[in-house]
């Protein structure tokens, strides 16, 4: 924690000068000010938590805390999920705060999660400078914010910054048309998320197969210009609700960002900062049990594959036991937990919540293992600082083996 803190200003000094020599921008969303306009993913459960986000705030990027399931490590967590949640968020954030007091921390929340409008609460008494909100449209966050800071008070200084995650042209026109309409105010960013990214995908099955991305060697095979004239069109819709509302509205882009030249190719395309998750799971920093990022190092492309999740979204992991037993029939679901607004459990396919704290816990054959399409590129654990060097051409990557 200690040395995340101390390494902060060097770090930011020597990448600033990689910004510049490489013509990259700071992120600069509202009044907030990422001096290296790299977001860290939200991954949950437990994947991204304070440490984490501490380290990529610390490091100069945006940190973001997965709230999915967070107090999954309480002791009332089976019998109290909600408050021990609850007590989680407040709980990350103050520990991120701790390691990275003045970098950029906030949260990713996910809209099919029940009681999603408590979480949104709390991540706004909590502190969060952004809170980012996908699989789902975020309808109703700015909603939701607002009613926090007015149950706060006085205490409310500012809010956050609000940024919906979109994958197409069309969900983002909805979405920056509802908020117009029923919150008379647009986003402020929109985080874009292509299809080679991890964890739950914002395609149907169909139209990942129309990009190629369902394939054991999506290296090859993904179809990058026809999405790339997707995020364009993206970006044309961002700038018309800029233009109505006099503001600037910032691009991220996420899926499929691994290394420098990735970054740099989201830039050219009009992206105003970059979205990372898998690179950073392979970090000595990341929250995630070692056998989790072992799982990583040892995965071959060929590994990894498209999955049905309970949540109705196509998602994209690792290839384990657990997996096989999906596919071999329905896993009967012991205990729900409630988590999810739209779960049968008598007819789901399997617990998520369940396989995903078991990922979280090291019990890998007994996990989904979420990840993107270039996890298999992962070779070594890394510091975070070592990977937000690579990713702004500080330093070179390792040859691959």
């Amino acid at each position: 924690m200690v040395c995340s803190v101390l390494f902060f200003v060097p770090l930011v000094r020597l990448i600033r000068f990689a910004l510049i020599h490489n013509k990259m921008k700071a992120l600069k969303i509202g009044n907030l000010l990422a001096p290296v306009p790299i977001v860290q993913g939200g991954m949950g459960v437990g994947i991204s938590l304070h440490k984490l986000a501490g380290a990529v705030a610390a490091s100069g990027g945006m940190g973001l805390i997965s709230t999915a399931q967070i107090g999954f490590r309480e002791p009332d967590f089976k019998t109290n999920f909600v408050e021990a949640n609850l007590r989680a968020i407040r709980r990350e954030m103050q520990k991120a705060r701790e390691i990275a007091p003045k970098g950029a921390i906030g949260f990713n929340i996910m809209v099919a999660t029940k009681h999603y409008d408590r979480w949104v609460k709390e991540a706004v008494k909590a502190g969060a400078d952004i809170i980012i909100s996908g699989a789902g449209l975020p309808v109703d966050l700015p909603r939701y914010v607002k009613e926090a800071a007015e149950e706060m008070g006085e205490e409310c200084l500012r809010r956050p910054m609000l940024a919906p995650i979109v994958s197409s042209i069309k969900s983002a026109s909805v979405i920056c048309k509802m908020w117009d309409r029923k919150h008379k105010m647009a986003p402020d960013f929109v985080v874009v998320e292509g299809p080679c990214a991890g964890g739950h995908l914002g395609f149907s099955r169909e139209e990942l197969s129309e990009y190629e991305v369902d394939t054991q060697c999506v290296s090859k095979t993904y179809k990058r210009e026809k999405y790339e004239a997707e995020i364009r069109g993206i970006i044309g819709v961002v700038k018309e609700f800029a233009g109505k509302y006099k503001k600037e509205i910032p691009v991220v882009t996420a899926g499929g960002i691994f290394d420098h030249e990735d970054v740099l190719r989201q830039l050219r395309l009009g992206a105003d900062g970059v979205q990372v998750a898998t690179r950073f799971v392979t970090t000595e920093e990341c929250d995630a049990d070692p056998a989790y990022k072992q799982a990583y190092l040892d995965a071959e492309e060929k590994d990894i594959v498209i999955v049905k999740s309970p949540v109705g979204m196509p998602g994209r992991a690792i290839r384990n036991r657990f997996l096989e037993r999906v596919q071999e029939g329905r896993i009967p679901v012991k205990g729900c937990f409630r988590c999810l607004e739209h779960c049968n459990p008598a007819e789901t396919p399997y617990c998520i919540t369940r396989a995903l704290i078991h990922a979280a816990e090291g019990n890998i054959e007994e996990a989904l293992l979420f990840c993107g399409s270039n996890a298999y590129r992962c070779k070594r654990i890394e510091t975070v600082p070592e990977v937000m060097r690579k990713l702004c051409g500080v330093e070179p990557e390792e040859e691959s083996e």
